[in-house]
């Protein structure tokens, strides 16, 4: 699939996941729904196309200005609604993002500012004890993904050939990097970030299930049953879980590492004298 194709795939997933009315005053490049995961309340959330977007490099499935602050908003409003609460809601990210949408409005009014919020808005959202789920079934791609659903306590994806995740599309990536995009695929057979497919992403350790499924794009029963399943199974590794920080989301086997440099950065930092 290309970066400019139309994906339906957030909202397909949307709709079997999510038995609910969408909650209206988000825009029509945001589906957000109130509904259940494992018998207990939570917040679904999807950016999807719209091909008359009045902005148009976020016509198809980018985040762009109104998608980074809503998304921050219907984020920010599970909080708010659930400060007073014991038990904190759950939040889905479905990820279907093509990119962050690329135009000279984008940047001149803060594209920056608003991919942040919505980060930020996830980021505080887990810290603040709300299980956060995210769940990729299509491209993830660039700042969108950073955006949406990366900050999670637990990744999820697909395993399916057009699920992919990297920091740009073939195509820009190859004008960066003065090659041909024959020559990237070709090194992306050797260096797994370079490489687009979900398996080499699940490879650098961010990923906590990869799931098989029949049909990524039009999901019978059991499909829908094998993903329900496993975000409800995440939902309870996030509950055993006393992190809401890095030790979770750095817990695979390949990301050791990372997880030993941060304690030994911060065993130094703490025995640093008041006055050094």
């Amino acid at each position: 699939m290309s970066q400019n194709e139309l994906s339906t795939r957030g909202a397909t997933w949307m709709r079997a996941l999510a038995d609910g009315t969408p909650v209206p005053g988000y825009g029509s490049t945001l589906q957000v729904v109130d509904a259940a995961l494992a018998g207990q309340p939570a917040r679904y959330i999807a950016v999807v196309p719209d091909a008359e977007n009045r902005f148009p490099r976020a016509r198809n499935g980018e985040v762009g200005l109104i998608e980074g602050w809503q998304l921050a908003c219907a984020v920010r409003d599970v909080m708010t609604a659930d400060a007073a609460q014991e038990k904190k809601r759950a939040i889905v990210a479905v990820i279907d993002v093509a990119s962050q949408a690329y135009g000279r409005r984008e940047e001149a009014y803060g594209i920056h500012l608003a991919l942040a919020a919505a980060a930020d808005a996830y980021a505080a959202a887990r810290l603040g004890g709300h299980p956060v789920i995210g769940l990729i079934v299509g491209r993830a791609m660039s700042g969108a993904l950073l955006a949406h659903g990366y900050q999670a306590n637990r990744l999820l994806a697909l395993d399916d050939a057009d699920v992919m995740v990297h920091a740009m599309g073939k195509a820009a990536a190859a004008r960066v990097t003065l090659r041909s995009v024959a020559d990237l695929e070709r090194l992306a057979q050797e260096i797994p970030p370079m490489a687009y497919d979900i398996a080499s992403f699940a490879s650098l350790g961010l990923l906590w299930k990869l799931l098989k499924v029949k049909s990524a794009d039009a999901p019978d029963a059991g499909d829908v049953d094998t993903v329900q399943t496993a975000l409800a199974a995440a939902l309870a590794n996030i509950a055993a879980d006393p992190s809401r920080g890095l030790e979770s989301r750095l817990g695979a086997p390949l990301r050791s590492a990372s997880s030993e440099v941060r304690k030994r950065l911060r065993e130094q930092w703490n025995t640093q004298p008041e006055n050094a």
